[in-house]
């Protein structure tokens, strides 16, 4: 019992049956005021205007007069319902349809309520006591059980509606409970198996419009998608940095102990410093750029978006890397039209140009050109575009080459770390947008789609 007081569904269903109890309450109570009020003003209208009728018919003709008004009132077919009594100034009956001077009736002339009993049953009824002159007393009242059964209805109407309301509230907070249990326990099974390891588990959604379960589960697989996605890449990233980072150690390792042996001439010791140098501007570059991935993956930089002027962007892009590109005997040819804005971190897309730039100028061969251009796509996005000439990348490839660290038989022979594609896909993320790689027939085209919302 008491975990299922404690169930939200059957306390929001007892939550709402209250409600419901309270505003029929208000409801009914007011309708009984409105109604009790005016059957009461009628009723205390006719007895006024009886007291003041006999009363007047007393003063004008006498005792004799008021006797007769009295038996006229009594004697009125089909008002039974009302009660006359005149008596002398003793309480000494005169006239009327009561034998006595009711207990319930005080000293005092005013309104009273007593219980009296007529045709062998005791009935409610409401009374006005006036004194008339030379001490005369007259009781006039009315009948009023009739109002207080309907009060009674009323109120046995509102508690069984009442009941009837916690009853229902209850049955349909347990079909609730039911069916919300049923959800909650899919939920909780997945997330169980999840935490014991298998983040490949996801959330079970229904096919069609979904109902707020289903919401929430879209929103829960898209979280495990990413945290999926990161520890796969945490896993891919340890196992290469053990293996990328191993050549370029123990080759500095090795020329510092071949130092040390040789003891060589100091213009070849400042070589062979100068090439260990180099390898350690290699592991700091990879390192720089593994820290630069996990600052774009945990989505600290969209603190700094602004308004990125992309034609701009691009040709500072293209102005950098034209003297490398035409160092390898090829050309940079730029497409870029003006007022093509988005929402970005202005530094990583233009290293992600950048390194898209790059890979292009390594394979480029002679007297082919790179093309960079920027576009407007049919979807209402803008596109970063980067083609080559050179060997392209298999289509056994595509799907790999933004992993970190994967470097295809195409990349073997030139220099990199295998991190550049990565960065450009992670950058495409934080933005909201893709990479797509595609051939260009021959050689490699990379679009970098970004949406301007």
């Amino acid at each position: 019992m008491t975990r299922l007081l404690h169930s939200t569904s059957v306390r929001l269903a007892l939550g709402y049956a209250l409600l419901f109890i309270l505003s029929s309450a208000l409801i009914g109570g007011f309708l009984w005021w409105r109604t009790t009020g005016y059957l009461e003003r009628a009723i205390d209208d006719v007895i006024v205007a009886d007291t003041r009728a006999i009363g007047d018919r007393l003063r004008d003709f006498g005792l004799a007069g008021a006797v007769e008004i009295v038996n006229l009132r009594v004697r009125r077919v089909g008002d039974d319902r009302a009660i006359y009594l005149l008596t002398d100034p003793r309480r000494n009956p005169v006239t009327g349809n009561l034998a006595a001077w009711p207990p319930d009736i005080g000293d005092r002339p005013g309104w009273y309520h007593a219980s009296l009993v007529r045709d062998g049953t005791r009935r409610l009824t409401r009374i006005l006591y006036v004194q008339l002159p030379n001490n005369f007393r007259l009781l006039v009242g009315r009948d009023v059980e009739d109002r207080e059964a309907l009060r009674q209805l009323v109120f046995n109407a509102l508690g069984w509606a009442a009941a009837a309301a916690i009853a229902l509230a209850v049955l349909g907070g347990l079909l609730v409970r039911r069916a919300a249990l049923a959800r909650i326990e899919e939920i909780n099974r997945t997330a169980s198996e999840i935490v014991k390891g298998d983040l490949a588990r996801r959330l079970p959604t229904r096919r069609g419009p979904g109902d707020e379960f289903d919401e929430l589960a879209i929103i829960i697989n898209g979280m495990l998608d990413q945290i999926q996605q990161l520890v796969e890449g945490l896993q891919t990233t340890s196992h290469a940095i053990a293996h990328d980072l191993r050549t370029p150690l123990a080759e500095l390792r090795g020329r510092l102990e071949s130092l040390l042996l040789r003891r060589p001439q100091s213009e070849t010791a400042f070589e062979e410093v100068q090439e260990a140098v180099a390898d350690v501007d290699r592991v700091i570059e990879i390192f720089n750029a593994l820290l630069r991935l996990a600052e774009i993956d945990s989505g600290l930089r969209r603190s700094g978006f602004s308004r990125v002027d992309l034609p701009t962007l691009v040709e500072d892009a293209a102005e950098l890397y034209r003297p490398i590109v035409e160092e390898k005997g090829a050309s940079l040819v730029l497409e870029a039209p003006v007022g093509l804005t988005v929402e970005g971190d202005p530094f990583l897309l233009a290293q992600a140009v950048g390194n898209l730039l790059d890979n292009a100028a390594k394979v480029a061969p002679a007297g082919c050109a790179v093309t960079l251009s920027l576009t407007r796509n049919a979807e209402g996005g803008i596109e970063i575009a980067v083609a080559d000439r050179g060997p392209g990348i298999p289509d056994a490839e595509k799907p790999r080459v933004t992993e970190r660290f994967f470097r295809g038989d195409a990349s073997r022979g030139t220099a990199g770390s295998g991190l550049g594609l990565s960065l450009v896909a992670a950058v495409a993320r934080l933005h909201g947008g893709t990479l797509v790689l595609e051939d260009n027939e021959p050689g490699l085209k990379a679009r970098l789609i970004l949406p301007t919302v």
